[in-house]
């Protein structure tokens, strides 16, 4: 007898949780323009899920950073840099200033398709 067993991580899932975060965040500290987050919050954030929280982090945050809001000037991507500091165990996030701003208003955050895979 033979059990198959596979774990596929779901990254779209992920990238919700790390937007709902960020949102919760930017709702706390309505001035930021960037976000500084520790990595231990990171793998808490993610359901303990430590191949998510390291090597996974990356693919997450590739999606995370298609979320987009509505502007004056179109869409625009609420995150417009991230990045994974290992030495410091941090994730560092710029923020769009417009999308910002229309997060402040009240619009609502555009999700990317699930379906589209880049």
């Amino acid at each position: 007898m033979t059990l198959e067993f596979t774990h596929k991580p779901d990254y779209f899932l992920s990238a919700q949780l790390v937007i709902h975060h960020i949102k919760n965040y930017l709702e706390k500290h309505p001035d930021a323009q960037n976000a500084i987050f520790d990595l231990r919050d990171v793998y808490e954030l993610l359901r303990q899920d430590f191949a998510s929280a390291t090597t996974n982090l990356n693919g997450i945050m590739n999606i995370a950073d298609e979320y987009k809001l509505e502007t004056l000037n179109g869409d625009q991507k609420l995150i417009s840099n991230y990045s994974i500091d290992a030495k410091n165990n941090s994730l560092l996030i710029d923020f769009n200033a417009d999308a910002l701003a229309a997060l402040k208003d009240g619009k609502p955050i555009i999700e990317p398709d699930a379906t589209i895979t880049e």
